[in-house]
């Protein structure tokens, strides 16, 4: 699932940082836990809660072993790790099929996680077709079921009741359900985005597509959290042959709460998403640009401030003696200075120099504004006109406010 996908096994909430606003004009973390390397040059990373699933995978597979192998004793707890690391083995798969064909349609990917549940592939732009995103999104189940198959097949050149047997069974019989859990038809899951894409070809809505793909997976999280507890009890989902003791049954109580959860917030998570890429085009930065004065290095921050507020301005920028601008008065430092000060403090000690990352054109706007800001971090931009003149500071917290407020206002 790419980031959009949160199923039982390969859950994929797409991470869509692209829409994202500057915080406080600080780089977004990457933090994804352990960096495992790169595959088509996307990093890929193993979330700590991963090793939480291993143990839990390890600790159940190898009470099933017991069952089947019991000449193993303790072994049965390393074949059942070699289990769980071949299982995310597969998922990596699943997760690189998005990767790969989100890199044919030219969407770049953040990268690739593994964790609880499954993984993710963090694809940072939404297809500009429903055709592209209904492959987008098959690809992952497809490669799933290609493997199921394989396992299959290779179960024909083993014995069944022996570990290569059981192995190749429990591969076979995972990648299938990771294949037909993310074809549900529910966001955050591939079959979520795949109705979504259907919903979008036919309303020619992408917003609309979202809408009810969303709901679906919120319905879906309420069928999991009720149903899959009902199924496991009356012996529907791997419990034919032995009894249901009280602990599994907590255990897929717990399960089936953590699942749906996941789904629910990863709906809501799709929907939020839709709405913050529908508003984008509101934010332009000559909108949001505040008027501001150049002054001299050397002007005394009373004098500067005095100019400004005889020019309706809220910004000050430092010009060199050819009126070229040089730096950006911060506000924070203004307000920093003591009223009885200002008039002995110049504005070059309060301002931030200019560097060539900190020129906006005024033209700017949508999602090329948040990229151009989230490329330079700074607290005030140079906002400039085609020619190089200035028209004026964007400051990042202005940003942040129109964002909240564009977010805040119902969808079109």
């Amino acid at each position: 699932m790419n980031k959009d996908d949160e199923s039982g096994e390969t859950p994929r909430p797409r991470s869509d940082t692209a829409g994202a606003p500057p915080q406080g004009g600080k780089p977004q973390e990457s933090g994804g836990g352990i960096l495992m390397g790169r595959l088509f040059g996307v990093p890929v990373y193993v979330a700590p809660s991963w090793f939480l699933v291993a143990a839990l995978i390890t600790w159940v597979f190898g009470g099933q072993l017991d069952r089947v192998l019991p000449e193993l004793g303790n072994a049965r707890y390393l074949v059942s790790l070699f289990f769980a690391v071949a299982f995310y083995a597969s998922v990596l798969v699943h997760e690189l099929a998005h990767t790969l064909a989100a890199l044919r349609f030219k969407l770049p990917v953040r990268r690739i996680q593994l964790q609880f549940f499954g993984g993710v592939s963090e694809i940072e732009k939404e297809s500009e077709t429903p055709g592209r995103e209904f492959v987008l999104a098959f690809v992952g189940p497809l490669l799933s079921l290609i493997l199921s198959g394989v396992f299959y097949a290779a179960m024909y050149a083993v014995e069944p009741d022996t570990v290569p047997g059981v192995l190749l069974g429990g591969l076979m019989f995972s990648n299938l359900l990771v294949a037909a859990f993310n074809l549900l038809p529910g966001l955050p899951l591939d079959g979520g985005r795949m109705l979504r894409a259907v919903v979008w070809k036919i309303t020619g809505k992408p917003m609309t597509g979202t809408v009810a793909a969303a709901w679906f997976g919120r319905a879906l999280a309420v069928g999991v959290l009720i149903g899959l507890p009902l199924l496991t009890h009356t012996g529907g989902l791997g419990s034919a042959g032995h009894e249901i003791s009280g602990m599994e049954t907590v255990t897929n109580a717990l399960l089936a709460a953590i699942l749906a959860a996941i789904i629910w917030t990863g709906a809501g998570n799709s929907l939020r998403m839709a709405r913050l890429r529908e508003h984008l085009p509101d934010l332009r930065a000559r909108a949001l640009t505040r008027r501001a004065v150049p002054v001299e290095a050397g002007t005394p921050l009373s004098e500067a401030l005095r100019r400004a507020n005889e020019a309706g301005a809220r910004a000050l920028v430092v010009v060199d003696g050819h009126g070229e601008p040089t730096a950006l008065v911060r506000e924070t430092a203004i307000v920093g200075v003591p009223q009885h000060r200002r008039p002995w403090v110049a504005v070059s000690g309060l301002a931030q120099d200019l560097t060539e990352g900190m020129k906006v054109p005024a033209e700017l706007a949508g999602e090329a504004l948040l990229e151009r800001l989230r490329a330079t971090p700074a607290t005030e931009y140079l906002v400039v006109e085609e020619t190089g003149e200035i028209y004026g500071v964007l400051s990042t917290a202005d940003v942040e406010r129109a964002f909240v407020q564009a977010m805040a206002r119902p969808s079109s």
